[in-house]
Order: C-alpha cells, then sequence, then structure tokens
C-alpha cells in the first residue's frame, strides 16, 4: 500500500496520502478522514517517539478535519525532528503538505 501513496516530505513531518477506493474505505458512520501515525526508532527512544506520535496527533486534530479533503487516508510520519520543531513549523508542515498535494480546502466560515 505505501507504493500506491502521494507522499510529502517536510522537515518535519512526512505526509503520505491514499484515496479511498472500493476495496479500502470507512464504513458507514465512520469518519471520511482517517489518520494513521508512526515514529521509528530513528526518530530516538521510547519518549521521543511518543512525544513526535502526540504532536503529530494534535496538528492532524486541528488541521485535517477543517482543511483536508474527505475521502482520504493520511499517514503522518515523524521525522527526527518532530518532537523539537517549533509548533508554528510543524503546523505550517502539516499545511504545506495539503496544499502541495491538492488537498487542502479553505475552511468555511
Amino acid at each position: 500500500m505505501a507504493g500506491t501513496r502521494r507522499k510529502h516530505v517536510a522537515p518535519g513531518l512526512i505526509l503520505q496520502v491514499r484515496r479511498h477506493d472500493d476495496k479500502q474505505r470507512p464504513a458507514e458512520g465512520e469518519p471520511p478522514i482517517r489518520l494513521g501515525l508512526t515514529a521509528s526508532r530513528k526518530v530516538g527512544n521510547a519518549v521521543v517517539r511518543n512525544r513526535a506520535r502526540r504532536r503529530l496527533r494534535e496538528a492532524a486534530r486541528q488541521i485535517l478535519p477543517i482543511h483536508a479533503a474527505p475521502g482520504h487516508d493520511f499517514v503522518l510520519v515523524a521525522r527526527g525532528d518532530t518532537a523539537e520543531r517549533p509548533w508554528t513549523d510543524l503546523l505550517g508542515d502539516l499545511k504545506a503538505g495539503l496544499k502541495r498535494l491538492g488537498l487542502w480546502c479553505e475552511a468555511e466560515g
């Protein structure tokens, strides 16, 4: 599946995206956007990996429901700088990835 995804590499994260198809899509009543998080041992010890995942989860919680095009699965991969990257830069990395992959939607309001 990793080969079928589109991705964006930024200093704070790697964003992988896959469009839903007939075989893999959320069931009725599930959210239209699914999220996966990963941090390998290259990122650091368990404490650093957990911090990196928590930061990625919060960034996704703030941005994806509002600005991501529905009908896609997203995987955020932590990088070495994820745990210590300034928060606004980490959010900027995720926004830039969505825009570059053509999945950015302006918030309605």
